[in-house]
């Protein structure tokens, strides 16, 4: 069994936090990552812009560091008409990490899978599938729309669709990847842009006692080495965002068997048209779709007999 150790009560920090356009989220975590032990970015309700944020362990000077977002504002082209980020800074009280963690990530189930943390002592219920998901710094611990979206489209998808090779595209924690070994008992390759998702995911492979199903490898997409090797697949799930979903459509397109199945998520419902447009344009057909709290998931399939 793999375990990570946790204190049990962190010190007090500080939170700092901007709103920055998108295309400055790079430069805007580097300028924060001077003062803050760690950094982050993710998107906001506007497609446009990003919430950078970091943790100091000591107060840090919120002029300064407006100084240093405005300096990589204008290194990445951000127009100076658009004005410096205002930059938050907030003290974070002392936290219970144990007691925090327990409140904040209890089991639950998604269709016939079980998710539950290192945390959780109780076993699964009967006639369930296990998978252990411990919430970290890769994305997909279950509890997101897009990840039950994906969740419960796999269940419907076991009942009739048959599997040999199947491909998790940017896996994150790799929570589908082990979805997907768990219903068909077939190899996966799970691929991550990421060291530290790959990191992640091999050891929630090793905690799931599922790594010699499911292969974790670091790659650039559908030009990964590992994945023109074991191409085509029978299903692929891409659980990202819609704009390097459309972008993939050709790539994945060319990835799919016939008779395969490809399910997409990690898009908002007003974004799902375009998503299967570039689709449809490499010949997929709309097999399905489910929305959940707004986010949706589809379903495509490629025409001809199954690999």
């Amino acid at each position: 069994m793999v375990t990570a150790s946790v204190p049990a009560t962190a010190p007090a920090a500080w939170r700092v936090a901007a709103t920055v356009p998108a295309a400055a989220a790079a430069a805007a975590e580097a300028a924060l990552a001077e003062d803050c032990q760690t950094t982050s970015w993710f998107e906001t309700d506007d497609p446009e812009t990003v919430c950078v944020e970091g943790y100091a362990a000591a107060r840090p000077d919120a002029g300064r560091l407006a100084a240093r977002l405005a300096l990589a504002m204008a290194a990445a082209g951000v127009p100076g008409g658009a004005g410096a980020p205002a930059v938050a800074v907030a003290r974070v009280p002392p936290t219970d990490w144990l007691t925090a963690v327990a409140q904040a990530f209890p089991p639950f189930r998604v269709g016939p899978f079980f998710i539950r943390g290192t945390h959780v002592a109780e076993p699964p219920p009967a006639a369930t599938l296990p998978l252990r998901i411990d919430a970290a710094t890769a994305f997909g611990t279950g509890e997101h729309a897009s990840t039950e979206g994906c969740l419960l489209a796999l269940a419907r998808l076991a009942r009739r669709q048959r599997v040999r090779r199947a491909l998790d595209m940017g896996c994150g924690t790799g929570i589908l990847a082990f979805a997907m070994a768990r219903l068909w008992r077939r190899p996966v390759l799970a691929v991550d842009s990421d060291a530290e998702a790959v990191r992640v995911a091999r050891i929630n492979a090793r905690l799931n006692r599922i790594a010699p199903l499911v292969r974790v490898v670091r790659g650039d997409g559908y030009r990964t080495p590992a994945v023109d090797a074991a191409a085509p697949f029978d299903l692929i799930a891409a659980n990202i965002l819609a704009r390097p979903l459309a972008q993939m459509a050709p790539a994945l397109a060319r990835c799919l068997a016939p008779g395969g199945a490809a399910l997409l998520s990690g898009l908002l419902a007003r974004q799902a048209p375009g998503v299967l447009a570039a689709h449809r344009a490499q010949g997929l057909h709309l097999a399905g779709r489910m929305t959940v709290r707004g986010w949706t998931t589809v379903m495509l399939t490629r025409p001809g007999g199954r690999a």
